[in-house]
């Protein structure tokens, strides 16, 4: 376990380059075992969870090959339909090859998943979709058993817009018998992302972004090349860094299109933000200001992995914000550690109420999950003194080198 040791009080002010989004590469690279060919997969940021997701594909007998940011994937040696037991227990995405390897290979045999403990997270919305599209499923002894002779496409509604569910059943339904329609669809970027990709595999995909996707199962998909889109989670973090530190902050290759939710909060905040094609430019006032409430949402709504962050800005803000956490049950694992720093933080329930205080202190704190990591880092580069965060394997399943990049733009920051 590694840490980082922060020096705070130093303005975060620069230029960055965006990396490419993990939650928009893993789901891909899980669709690179419907090909018939290679796929060439770009702007791939280095991360933890990106080299699991490599493991999980040579582990079913995939051929990979990894780059500058460039990962190539040859699905024609597939020869298992089994993720280990380890890595699903390590990255809760890898669920996502479920839908993808009952495509490829009519059957498939995972654990169930773990990952970062930020709530319950069930899957019985993937299960009961995968069902309607004529899979047998049996759970038995910790493990889903996946099988169908013929995947046949159906008319499935999501009683919840989850974004898993609905890249499985993109995954299972593109080479499916028939139509599949999708009601109540995940609209998020990264869905759009995985759609667009497919199409470059040849599927008939449309409505990928609307709340209805229909799918027309095709007989086989090709290789592709494709390009990650930006992450905006981390874009919106760096911007958060520079608001918090009083800096000014310019991001390229970003995509503010998608982040609308999160720079209204900035602005409203009191930060002056300009966006330019792929160019957002970020100056911080003399002090933030409060936000009367905040509650995460299904996009186009404020996206529960900024949350944390966003929370770490409050805590320094003028005045007194309200958090409310509509996504997951537990992602509140970072007030306390917020609070070690002199932050104001009550909760009750899925709402914290977050009093904003002049000045936090640097402490030791422990980072329990990736979003809350990256919290603690915001907290801790505006804090007074220094502050040693623990647990950076959690952040680095999300960003990449993140130490080099703030260091590039003023921060005082080492691993250890």
């Amino acid at each position: 376990m590694g840490k980082f040791i922060i020096d705070g009080g130093h303005k975060i002010s620069g230029e960055i380059d965006v990396q490419g989004a993990k939650n928009a590469v893993l789901p891909i690279l899980a669709a690179t075992v419907l090909a018939d060919g290679a796929s060439e997969i770009h702007n791939c940021p280095s991360l933890r969870d990106v080299d699991k997701t490599d493991q999980v594909l040579e582990g079913l007998g995939c051929t990979v090959s990894r780059g500058d940011h460039t990962v190539t994937v040859d699905a024609g040696g597939i020869k298992c339909c089994r993720i280990c037991e380890e890595l699903m227990r390590e990255m809760r995405s890898s669920i996502v090859f479920l839908g993808a390897i009952i495509a490829r290979c009519k059957e498939a045999v995972v654990s169930m998943p773990g990952g970062c403990p930020i709530g319950l997270r069930p899957i019985d919305l993937h299960l009961k979709a995968l069902r309607a599209l004529g899979i047998d499923i049996s759970e038995e002894h910790g493990y889903i058993k996946c099988r169908a002779d013929r995947i046949k496409g159906a008319d499935i509604h999501l009683d919840f817009p989850s974004v898993g569910a609905t890249e499985n059943i993109m995954l299972a339904a593109v080479t499916a018998d028939g139509v599949t329609t999708i009601q109540n669809a995940a609209r998020e970027p990264e869905i759009i992302d995985l759609g667009l990709f497919l199409r470059a595999m040849g599927a008939d995909i449309r409505g990928i972004g609307t709340s209805v996707i229909t799918i027309k199962g095709a007989d086989k998909l090709h290789g592709a090349a494709y390009t990650i889109m930006p992450d905006r989670i981390v874009a919106a973090t760096y911007l958060a860094a520079a608001a918090a530190t009083g800096g000014s902050i310019t991001l390229k290759k970003a995509n503010p299109r998608d982040m609308g939710a999160m720079l209204h909060v900035l602005r409203e905040m009191g930060a002056d933000i300009r966006c330019v094609g792929d160019t957002i430019t970020l100056t911080s006032p003399e002090r933030l200001k409060s936000v009367h409430t905040i509650k995460t949402m299904p996009y186009p709504g404020f996206p529960t992995d900024i949350q944390s962050p966003f929370m770490a800005l409050a805590a320094l803000a003028d005045g007194t914000s309200v958090f409310v956490e509509n996504i997951f049950e537990n992602r509140f694992q970072h007030v306390d550690e917020l609070t070690r720093m002199g932050a104001d933080i009550k909760v009750t329930d899925r709402s914290a109420v977050v009093r904003g205080v002049k000045q936090l202190s640097g402490a030791n704190v422990v980072a329990r999950e990736l979003r809350g990591g990256a919290a603690l880092i915001i907290a801790a580069l505006a804090a007074n003194g220094t502050t040693t965060i623990n647990g950076t394997e959690f952040i680095d399943r999300g960003y990449e080198n993140i130490e080099s990049y703030l260091s590039a733009c003023g921060a005082v920051i080492r691993r250890e």
